[in-house]
């Protein structure tokens, strides 16, 4: 059983879906509006929880993730739809028989500011532009009594950057000091402390974010540069799949299925949820790489964020295939 923790944002997703997204300055008609809950921190937490429900019951002993969520909602309307849905992650699980996982979300403050929000325009190429208001996100910028010890008792810490990097850097570091295993996602792109770096053990940019960091365009050069910093990185490429990186081994490119995109919000992080899931199984990293990859390929072809996201029976399906 693997043990992960989650700090970072939750929101709640406002996306209109238009044929093209307006130019500045234009007005265009949406065929669709929906609220949906998201951010990469809770969409980061329910992937792992999706990940290891199969149909017919529980995974066996030896598989399985438990998820802790570390971070804040609003006292309104938004905060306890979010938080409820952490904590039952998805309908589809029960009416395809498997057994629902909730996020665990004794760390998740309700605080008295309005929940954060992702105002969001999906095309009809599943192309996404993004506005994210930080409301009670914003309030997340340490730790509380009881975080550094919830930490400590994971096997993997899962960081991103829409809460204040304060608290990220010091969740990196409790995990550091208690030797638990810290994957990043340096989104939105900022630059990084180099404390934050030394206590990251794996970088998950995108491309966008990988040439933010070093300056480098060139994916395989972008990740070369950021070993210098980090131990492992992998750059995800979108379509195009993702690629490896360690220190001393040679880059490996992981190809991405080819499926149809309806909507890429939540992508990249029901790929970092399933790659931690797979690491924490102990598969080989090309492995792992796969079976993320299998995950974000089957999340694409629905809207939505955390609504979008696979459970296990259908990852492995689409892996085998």
């Amino acid at each position: 059983m693997t043990d992960i923790v989650v700090l970072g944002s939750t929101n709640m997703d406002l996306a209109a879906y238009v044929e093209k997204p307006p130019q500045r300055g234009e007005t265009v008609t949406g065929r669709e509006f929906r609220t949906i809950p998201g951010g990469k921190g809770a969409s980061q937490a329910i992937s792992p929880t999706l990940g290891f429900a199969r149909a017919g019951g529980p995974p066996p002993a030896h598989a399985g993730a438990t998820v802790s969520m570390i971070g804040a909602v609003g006292n309104d309307a938004f905060g306890a739809r979010l938080r409820c849905t952490l904590e039952l992650p998805h309908s589809r699980l029960r009416s395809s028989g498997g057994t629902p996982i909730g996020v665990t979300t004794d760390h998740l403050r309700t605080v008295e500011s309005p929940s954060g929000t992702a105002h969001i325009v999906v095309d009809d190429e599943g192309g996404n532009a993004i506005v994210v208001v930080p409301g009670a996100n914003g309030t997340v910028d340490h730790l509380v009594p009881g975080d550094e010890v919830l930490i400590s008792s994971a096997d993997t810490l899962l960081l991103q950057l829409e809460v204040p990097l304060a608290a990220v850097v010091a969740g990196a570091r409790a995990a550091r000091a208690h030797g638990v295993r810290t994957i990043l996602t340096p989104a939105p792109a900022q630059p990084l402390p180099p404390e934050l770096l030394a206590a990251t053990d794996l970088l998950v940019p995108n491309e966008h974010e990988a040439t933010a960091l070093t300056g480098r365009t060139e994916p395989r050069e972008a990740a070369t540069a950021l070993l210098d910093s980090v131990p492992e990185v992998v750059v995800t490429l979108g379509s195009a799949g993702s690629l490896y990186a360690a220190r001393g081994a040679e880059p490996l490119t992981v190809p991405a299925p080819h499926v149809a995109a309806v909507d890429s919000t939540g992508a990249g992080d029901t790929f970092v949820g399933a790659l931690a899931v797979a690491l924490g199984e102990e598969r080989p990293v090309r492995e792992a790489l796969d079976w993320a990859a299998a995950a974000a390929a089957l999340s694409v072809q629905r809207p939505g964020a955390s609504a979008s996201m696979p459970y296990r029976s259908e990852i492995d399906k689409q892996y085998a295939s």
